[in-house]
């Protein structure tokens, strides 16, 4: 395989999870009996630009479908950031009744919602029709594709043209980086300016983050290879902030390098020389991953088998795509974790890809009172504890199996 942004002889490895079904191809009770398409999920690196990336194995096209299952507006913590980040953005750029923002990925309208309540004109871009609905409900306009060059050029010439686009957690999702970046500036106005936002590849390693790696995430970001992507496509990051979202999360700042005019800050060079220092572009890092992965399937495992053997009822929490990885890659089945409650209506009643473990409502939970409970979306921990803080009434303890097994005490150390 050669790299989707160099086109380097990809050689090193970083992640073999074996075989699993995309994260987020959630299962009926229609189509539970049905054959299940399995896809390898190894990730390599590029020893020449230092993206780290899945191997090709599934079209974008397969996953993020009409019936598409994750919704953002469902975590409150993530609401609280993107009305942040509007504010944040209003100020800083002086965005007005003049200005236009738009967000590629809208998802379910769960930031644009803000700009529009602040008077911002704004639209979207969102290819999946059960998100895209949802935010067309909230008054947003959503253009229905995949963004890219021809997209681009296609919004400029309608006078679409952007003061600000915002992309929270899709450059890591599309196969062909080089065409969605180059979308950017030619969307921009010669002023503009573009953030993305994204897991930060840094973390992903020191904190043992690799339940983060499924079918949907083609990329794995480090700043330098982002800063790198970027000034190919004729973009300059001029800014960086490192951000607690999503396990640590990079928010990077790009201008047109042709017109661009916000001078470079020194947090982009100290991103770039911690990143350096840990490792980033030399192999060693990365060689050393896959053995870290399998200790926490392995303690994962020895949790579920040990709570079965001592009479300890266990349930999870968060039908999150992360989860179905470790799920997966361990080979959990319902017989050791017989549910996962969700509160998205959108997943109840469906079932996990690959382990086929049904996703309930917090009533089941409720119910049942199991006696122990794993919180999946382990970066959103104290957002889930203090939603089932219930539970302690039956004596129920919360864990989290990734990035290590941990059992929660329920008075936040934070």
């Amino acid at each position: 395989m050669k790299c989707r942004h160099c086109s380097n002889v990809l050689e090193v490895p970083f992640l073999d999870l074996g075989t699993a079904p995309p994260s987020n191809a959630y299962l009926t009770p229609d189509t539970l009996a049905a054959p299940e398409t399995w896809l390898p999920l190894r990730v390599l690196v590029c020893t020449e630009c230092w993206l780290v990336q899945t191997e090709d194995f599934a079209a974008a096209d397969s996953m993020f479908t009409e019936d598409y299952a994750y919704f953002s507006s469902f975590s409150s913590s993530w609401l609280e950031h993107a009305n942040r980040y509007v504010q944040t953005m209003r100020e800083r750029f002086g965005l007005t009744d003049q200005s236009m923002v738009c967000e590629v990925a809208a998802n379910d309208g769960y930031l644009l919602q803000y700009v529009k309540q602040a008077g911002v004109p704004c639209y979207g871009v969102e290819p999946t029709a059960s998100t895209a609905a949802a935010a067309r409900e909230k008054g947003i306009e959503i253009v229905p594709q995949f963004f890219g060059v021809a997209l681009a050029e296609e919004l400029v010439s309608q006078g679409k043209s952007a003061d600000l686009t915002a992309a929270n957690n899709v450059l890591a999702h599309v196969p062909d980086i080089n065409d969605f970046v180059a979308g950017f500036a030619k969307l921009l106005k010669p002023s503009g300016v573009s953030t993305f936002e994204f897991p930060h590849l840094l973390n992903m390693i020191e904190l043992n983050q690799f339940d983060t790696a499924y079918h949907e995430h083609f990329s794995y970001l480090s700043l330098t290879a982002v800063q790198r992507i970027f000034a190919a496509q004729g973009l300059t990051v001029f800014d960086v902030e490192e951000w607690p979202t999503h396990g640590g999360s990079l928010r990077v700042f790009a201008q047109r390098t042709d017109s661009g005019s916000h001078p470079i800050s020194p947090n982009v060079a100290a991103v770039l020389e911690r990143e350096a220092a840990a490792g980033l572009k030399t192999p060693a890092p990365y060689l050393a991953f896959q053995a870290r992965a399998e200790k926490v399937k392995d303690d994962f495992l020895a949790f579920l088998v040990d709570a079965k053997n001592n009479g300890l009822s266990v349930a999870a929490y968060g039908a999150a795509a992360k989860g179905n990885t470790l799920i997966n890659f361990a080979g959990v089945t319902p017989e050791l974790l017989p549910y996962v409650v969700d509160k998205n209506p959108a997943k109840q009643g469906k079932y996990l890809p690959g382990s086929h473990i049904p996703i309930v409502d917090e009533d089941y939970l409720r119910e049942h009172k199991p006696d122990r409970i794993v919180i999946l979306p382990w970066n959103l921990k104290t957002e889930v504890k203090s939603q089932l803080s219930y539970a302690k009434a039956w004596g129920a303890m919360m864990v989290t199996a990734a990035p290590w097994l941990e059992v929660l005490p329920w008075i936040s150390t934070l």
